[in-house]
């Protein structure tokens, strides 16, 4: 299937246009036209080899939306036109206690990532979704609700179900305080699912220019950190807080803010280790924790909560020929709030 992409040609080049081929199709693949791909900060990483050496050629993306164009024989979740969309892995070894579980993010194995890497049979490159077409097994794509426009749907299927999934797991109900550390491309997604499950969510940010679209998002607080005692009148009142953000913070302020059993869950990627007072843990039972993504059942649950809340991602949508100057403007956090790419521009 001949593909028309961005990719990283050499190690250390910025992203330029590139033609491949997807695979065929086998008995339970879809193939589908990418509609649009979302640019995640760790798309970025991976390309500039701040995650070690990539396996070249590298086409980034796992935040991809597209439109059902053919199934394989034994196909049974998908039809021609379906709206689908594939996330941060394209398969996993299904045969482990977690996988069984629908966790196949946590697969013993190893899950196989969108990109930068092989296939499972150790041969096919695994090439992400900067492109115009993919080709998926069907049991590793999700179906989006017909009513979420797709452009802003992309960063769900990673920034979404990366908020979703934590959110979940401790159980957020209506009433719990939760806190959100950060207002970016991930830390926007955990403010809306939060407030969408009842939770009274406040953000904690170091830019008082974000208090507006956090209280638009479904804030109902906001904290500057930029004083060094913002904890003070907070501390000993949250259930959950999610740290989003991978800048380094110090992780005691905000175990303060923990009432007795809550967790701060960990999500962004900090450059150091966080040192951690163990007194601020044991005092009241607190816990420190960490979540990536989802699994299947969950991705798929997401999206769905997401259509009946009309949840999607703020974005704003680029030509493929800008996907350099994005990862610049990404860095420098000159985005709201997130960059997805138009596939008919590759």
């Amino acid at each position: 299937m001949n593909t028309r992409g961005y990719a990283v040609l050499k190690e250390g080049a910025p992203l330029e246009p590139y033609s491949f081929n997807r695979r065929e199709l086998r008995a339970n693949d879809v193939a589908f036209d990418i509609t649009h791909a979302g640019i995640c900060h760790s798309d970025i990483h991976t390309a500039r080899s701040e995650w070690g050496s990539p396996l070249l050629p590298l086409v980034p993306g796992h935040e991809i939306v597209g439109i059902v164009t053919a199934v394989g024989p034994e196909t049974t979740k998908f039809a021609i036109g379906d709206r689908i969309g594939v996330g941060v892995f394209v398969d996993s070894c299904g045969n482990c206690e977690n996988c069984l579980k629908g966790l196949q993010n946590y697969c013993a194995e190893g899950m196989t990532g969108t990109y930068n890497g092989l296939e499972r049979d150790g041969v096919t490159p695994a090439l992400g979704g900067y492109s115009n077409k993919f080709v998926i097994n069907e049991n590793y794509a999700v179906k989006i609700p017909a009513n979420l426009d797709l452009a802003a749907v992309a960063p769900l299927l990673c920034a979404g179900i990366t908020l979703y999934s934590p959110l979940r797991h401790w159980n957020v109900k209506p009433g719990m305080k939760v806190g959100i550390i950060g207002l970016g491309g991930l830390g926007h997604m955990g403010v809306k699912l939060a407030a969408a499950m009842g939770a009274n969510v406040t953000v904690f940010s170091h830019s008082q220019s974000k208090e507006a679209d956090a209280k638009a998002f479904g804030a109902h607080n906001f904290v500057l950190t930029k004083d060094e005692n913002f904890f003070e009148p907070h501390k000993e009142s949250f259930d959950l807080i999610l740290n989003t953000v991978s800048a380094e913070i110090d992780i005691n302020s905000y175990l303060h803010l923990l009432k007795t059993d809550g967790t701060l869950v960990v999500i962004g990627l900090p450059g150091k280790p966080y040192a951690v007072n163990v007194f601020n843990l044991l005092r009241l039972r607190r816990s420190i924790a960490g979540s990536m993504i989802g699994g299947m059942p969950e991705l798929q649950e997401m999206l769905d909560f997401c259509g009946e809340h009309s949840i999607v991602s703020e974005v704003e949508v680029i030509k493929a020929d800008y996907i350099n100057e994005a990862y610049e403007r990404t860095i420098a956090s000159d985005v709201r709030y997130r960059f997805v790419i138009d596939a008919s521009t590759f």
